[in-house]
């Protein structure tokens, strides 16, 4: 079976905060840009904001369009329901750029209820939101099941709330299980595989959490590599239940050294 694309998770895979990975600029420059995306369920920063991180971390010529966050996949879901939806958000700018281009802020009669993760969590948001659903009807929305994120304050590593833990007190307070758009439901893949272009047994998620990165796509038939350099590390126990991957490798090295040998095509440019 050849492999045509590449979906790559970033943070725990690509880097760490703002320090790239040992190798991952390496790794990224010998993949033709057409063949690869870059998947995310943080939905903080707009792709713009993405790509020029990247960028400063010496990771050139990723270009906005390489990348795909669950805020995108929030939108563009949102959109096929109703054209020009109203919402009531949560979170950090990065879902609200993304919500705006599709759909129409509104707290007083919002068709849904959209958490993602960041600040903007407070008393009275929790209280409008809740109403929203309660006495509107509007639909609990969360951009990802992550209950925590990894993050890096003063050059230290600290574990951060993520959508799982936002989201939370809106549907406990209102009775409601949320829909849930980022990793392991499908619809991000969904999108990535539409963009590149190709079948989703022909391509590869690399990622680092097995819950997410790997558990969703193995269930939409893609080829998957675990690489231990993100929040599952070396010597980790594999979580009872989760598929496995098709490829458990310590770091991106050897999963080069791997896809160079089944695959020697992928990596046609000079790294």
């Amino acid at each position: 079976m050849p492999l045509e694309g590449l979906l790559l998770d970033m943070d725990g895979v690509l880097f760490h905060g703002t320090k790239p990975l040992p190798h991952a600029i390496s790794f990224l420059r010998g993949i033709s840009p057409s063949r690869y995306l870059l998947v995310t369920n943080n939905p903080s920063r707009t792709p713009e904001e993405v790509a020029e991180r990247m960028r400063r971390m010496g990771f050139e010529g990723v270009s906005p369009g390489r990348i795909l966050t669950s805020a995108q996949a929030t939108a563009e879901w949102l959109a096929q329901r109703k054209r020009e939806f109203r919402y009531f958000a949560v979170g950090a700018a990065g879902l609200h750029e993304a919500l705006s281009a599709k759909g129409v802020p509104d707290r007083q009669r919002a068709d849904y209820v959209v958490v993602g993760e960041g600040t903007g969590l407070d008393y009275e948001a929790l209280t409008t939101g809740i109403n929203l659903i309660l006495k509107h009807g509007a639909t609990l929305v969360a951009t990802n099941p992550d209950e925590t994120v990894d993050a890096m304050r003063n050059g230290e590593h600290v574990i951060l709330p993520g959508c799982g833990a936002l989201v939370a007190p809106f549907a406990v307070a209102a009775g409601v299980e949320p829909v849930v758009i980022g990793k392991p439901q499908p619809l991000l893949y969904e999108m990535a595989l539409e963009r590149l272009g190709f079948e989703a047994s022909h391509c590869l998620m690399v990622g680092d959490r097995p819950d997410t990165d790997i558990a969703g796509a193995a269930r939409l038939g893609m080829m998957t590599a675990l690489v231990r350099t993100g929040r599952f590390a070396v010597g980790d126990p594999w979580p009872q239940g989760m598929p496995r991957p098709t490829w458990d490798v310590t770091d991106l090295v050897a999963l080069k050294t791997l896809l160079e040998k089944r695959f020697p095509d992928v990596f046609s440019m000079a790294c």
